[in-house]
């Protein structure tokens, strides 16, 4: 059991909206949980923000989350499941192929936005439609809608939020383990969640209180 876990890689946790720190977002993460049939959001943010974490979540359920990168997104003129979500993620990366099949959801969604047919369509980038290097017809239609800065987490809600995702687990997390994670792990809020449920499974399979050594140990394991 413990030689397993020592070869785990960290566990992902599945995007939720209840596992997403909100901060300074609740109006944005209310209207993705409001987000009817007919509706388009747009969120953009700095890296680690959030972003790809809310889409995901938005689609859990009912929906399709693309990435430009890895993922083929549908035909121009491909009908859409009525009430169905669909979330594109980091359309900077789009190609111009993709960029033209983007172009054609959002006609339909436009289109449909009224009707029995309507679908839920979301999106997000690094920055604000008007600042986009993409085709300008496609700028505007990503700002038809509502438009939203997803807000990174200030260190002091991160340190907070991990704080209580300890307490409410039960683990015993002391200053010094969370001043070492902050400083040379990550401050991105599902690697630092990630990390700390690792960490309460290697502590029990090792039998030790988590301390910065046993972090350390367990971090070389990982590489080792």
């Amino acid at each position: 059991m413990k030689e397993q876990l020592i070869l785990d890689v960290l566990p992902v946790v599945p995007p939720r909206f209840d596992n997403f720190v909100t901060g300074r977002n609740d109006e944005t993460v209310s209207r993705l949980l409001g987000a009817g049939a007919g509706q388009s959001i747009y969120l953009w943010g700095e890296h680690g923000s959030g972003k790809t974490h809310l889409l995901l979540a938005a689609t859990r359920q009912r929906g399709l989350y693309l990435n430009p990168v890895t993922d083929a997104l549908p035909d121009p003129g491909e009908p859409v499941a009525p009430g169905s979500i669909i979330a594109v993620d980091d359309v900077q990366n789009l190609s111009e192929a993709q960029a033209a099949a983007l172009f054609g959801l959002f006609n339909q969604w436009k289109t449909s936005q009224h009707t029995a047919d309507a679908f839920t369509l979301l999106a997000s980038g690094p920055c604000a439609p008007r600042q986009l290097e993409i085709r300008e017809d496609l700028r505007t239609r990503l700002a038809w809608d509502l438009v939203y800065r997803v807000e990174t987490l200030t260190d002091d809600e991160r340190r907070s939020a991990l704080l209580q995702r300890a307490s409410d687990k039960g683990i015993p997390l002391s200053t010094e383990v969370t001043n070492w994670m902050f400083n040379y792990y990550a401050r991105d809020m599902s690697a630092l969640s990630s990390l700390l449920d690792a960490l309460d499974r290697y502590s029990l399979a090792e039998k030790r209180s988590i301390t910065v050594p046993l972090l350390k140990s367990y971090l070389q394991s990982r590489h080792s």
